[in-house]
C-alpha cells in the first residue's frame, strides 16, 4: 500500500512522552518502508496548519501525541477531500486510541499507519470548533483545568487528581439546554456532549456512544451529595455509573447549553469555547486508520 505520511509529534505530550518515543516511531516507519517526514509542533494552530499541508500533498497525517493534538488536527483534516489521520498515542489519557481499539505500543500503532484500513468517523462541533472525543463544562470545566496544571509525574492519574481537587470547591449549576430544539434543564455537576465514550485516560463517561452513529450522547450528572459522587466516580472507569439515579443519558444530533454562570468548555483535554454554546455532531467527517 502506497502511503506517504507526514509524522507530527507534539514533543509536550504525555509530560514529553511523545519526544522520547519519537526515535522509536521513526525507526518503525523506516522499517515498514513508510516514506515519512517528520514536523514537531509548536502549538495547536501550527499542528493545525501542518496537518492542512499533509492533506493538501495527499500525505496520511499521523499524530504521535495526546487526544489534544488529535482533536486539533481533524479541523482541518475535514476541510481536506480524502484526507486521512493515524494515530500514535503518546499522551498521558489516549483516549481515541482506546476507542479504536489502537495499541498503545508504539511499533505495533506505526503498523497500523502503514498496512491498516480506512474507517470514516463522526466529529463534534462546538461553535466552528471540531473535536473528536467529549466536549464537557459545568464540574469538568474547574477538574480538567486543575488536571492540565498539575504535574506531569502524576500520569495517568492526573485526571482524578483533578476531580478530586474541583470536587472540594464545586457549587451546583444550573444548566439550560435545548437538545434538538427541545428545552430542559439541570441543576448539579456537569454536561457533557460525547461523540466517543472515553475522556480522562479511560473513563467511560458514555459507555453506549458510538463514533459512526451521527449522534451524541449527551450525559447529564444532576445533583447529589459529594460523598455519593466520590463513591460513584471509580464506576465511570467501569461505564457503570450510567444506572446512578443523577445521571441522564439522552441523544440528539445538536445541543445548546447555557448557564447561570461562565464555563469554559473543555474537548479532547483542552479548552474549546466559553458557555453559552452550541454543540452539533457532524457525521462521517473524518476517515482514520484502523486495524484490519
Amino acid at each position: 500500500m502506497d502511503r506517504r505520511v507526514a509524522l507530527l509529534c507534539n514533543p509536550s505530550a504525555g509530560g514529553g512522552r511523545a519526544a522520547r518515543i519519537l526515535p522509536r516511531a521513526e525507526r518503525a516507519l523506516r522499517d515498514l518502508g513508510v516514506p515519512f517526514h517528520t514536523e514537531v509542533t509548536r502549538d495547536l494552530e501550527h499542528g493545525r496548519e501542518l496537518a492542512r499541508s499533509a492533506a493538501q500533498a495527499g500525505e496520511i497525517t499521523a499524530t504521535l501525541s495526546g487526544d489534544g493534538l488529535i482533536g486539533c488536527v481533524v479541523g482541518a483534516l475535514r476541510e481536506v477531500p480524502g484526507a486521512v489521520l493515524g494515530i500514535l498515542p503518546g499522551g498521558r489519557g489516549n483516549d481515541t486510541a482506546r476507542v479504536l481499539d489502537l495499541p498503545q505500543d508504539v511499533e505495533a500503532a506505526c503498523a497500523i499507519v502503514a498496512h491498516g484500513r480506512e474507517r470514516d468517523l463522526d466529529i463534534g462541533e462546538v461553535d466552528g470548533r471540531s473535536f473528536i472525543g467529549i466536549a464537557s463544562l459545568g464540574f469538568d470545566s474547574d477538574a480538567n483545568r486543575i488536571a492540565n496544571a498539575a504535574p506531569a509525574r502524576l500520569g495517568r492519574l492526573v485526571y482524578v487528581y483533578g476531580a478530586l481537587r474541583a470536587l472540594a470547591a464545586w457549587k451546583p449549576a444550573r444548566f439550560d439546554l435545548r437538545l434538538d430544539g427541545e428545552p430542559l434543564s439541570s441543576v448539579g455537576y456537569s454536561v457533557a456532549a460525547a461523540n466517543s465514550g472515553c475522556y480522562g485516560g479511560g473513563i467511560r463517561l458514555a459507555p453506549a456512544a458510538a463514533l459512526d452513529d451521527g449522534l451524541l450522547d449527551v450525559v447529564l450528572i444532576a445533583s447529589h451529595s459529594k460523598r455519593s459522587f466520590l463513591v460513584t466516580l471509580p464506576r465511570a472507569f467501569k461505564g457503570t455509573h450510567v444506572s446512578h439515579p443523577a445521571v441522564r443519558v439522552l441523544r440528539g444530533r445538536e445541543l445548546h447549553v447555557d448557564a447561570d454562570r461562565p464555563f469554559v468548555v473543555y474537548a479532547d483535554g483542552d479548552p474549546i469555547a466559553t458557555t453559552p454554546i452550541t454543540i452539533r455532531a457532524v457525521p462521517s467527517a473524518l476517515r482514520v486508520l484502523v486495524a484490519q
